[in-house]
């Protein structure tokens, strides 16, 4: 049973000392290492993962998305407080030390779920969004910009791979809700503008089918420029 928020966020509040050095009085007890503090992180985003709702794989994702997402709720684009919480006060080169820490984990990928009750017309609609878009509503498809094995780019597009279609659904809500942003222009915003309810689910039912290869790794490079132009990619210039 995934942990809930409320309960996520009493265990981080207990450990969110952690996330800044240890006081020297402690020092005796507690090593001063990277990994003792983002402690609180790891109350949630287990190096260890497994499949869930509430807390994303982090593990292995571009140091440079990680960088992102972090001053994005330090800056108040995402919201979360728990998140809001941890990183307030932390300064740019310790976030960059947050993100490359996970970057280098690569933990294997937990078991698929079992499969739920999406049709297969829903699966075959979501295959085709995600591998060909749908060019009738100015929709790229996924693979254009997360790569071709959707294992992400490195360093700031995210794989989609290792994620419950719950948590994704979510995501797609909160971007059309614009209670997530990300530095303009906004890709992923436009995106979800143009995909229905139905179109989501289906992209999001598919995905949460496809298995991960525990050697993967994000790619390298990707096809210039990007479907669209992407202020969280500086080098993409959409068309």
């Amino acid at each position: 049973m995934p942990i809930s928020p409320t309960a996520a966020l009493r265990i981080a509040l207990a450990l969110g000392c952690a996330a800044w050095p240890a006081p020297s009085m402690a020092a005796d007890t507690a090593p001063d290492t990277l990994e003792q503090r983002v402690a609180a992180c790891i109350a949630c985003h287990a190096v260890k993962e497994k499949q869930d709702a509430y807390f994303p794989r982090i593990a292995g994702k571009p140091a440079g998305y990680l960088y992102n997402q972090l001053l994005n709720f330090r800056e108040g684009r995402r919201q979360y407080p728990m998140m809001t919480y941890m990183v307030d006060h932390l300064p740019d080169a310790y976030l960059h030390e947050i993100a490359e820490y996970f970057s280098d984990q690569h933990p294997p990928y937990p078991p698929l779920p079992p499969p739920g009750n999406t049709t297969q017309a829903a699966l075959a609609r979501g295959q085709a969004l995600v591998q060909h878009g749908d060019i009738d509503k100015k929709i790229p498809a996924c693979v254009a910009c997360h790569g071709a094995q959707l294992t992400g780019v490195a360093p700031a597009i995210p794989s989609l791979l290792g994620l419950p279609s719950d948590y994704i659904n979510a995501q797609f809500g909160a971007w059309k809700n614009k209670a997530r942003r990300a530095n303009a222009p906004d890709c992923m915003a436009v995106i979800a503008a143009r995909l229905s309810d139905t179109d989501v689910a289906a992209v999001t039912g598919w995905l949460g089918t496809q298995a991960a290869d525990n050697a993967a790794r994000p790619a390298a490079s990707i096809a210039m420029p990007l479907p669209l132009q992407c202020g969280s990619v500086p080098a993409a210039h959409g068309g």
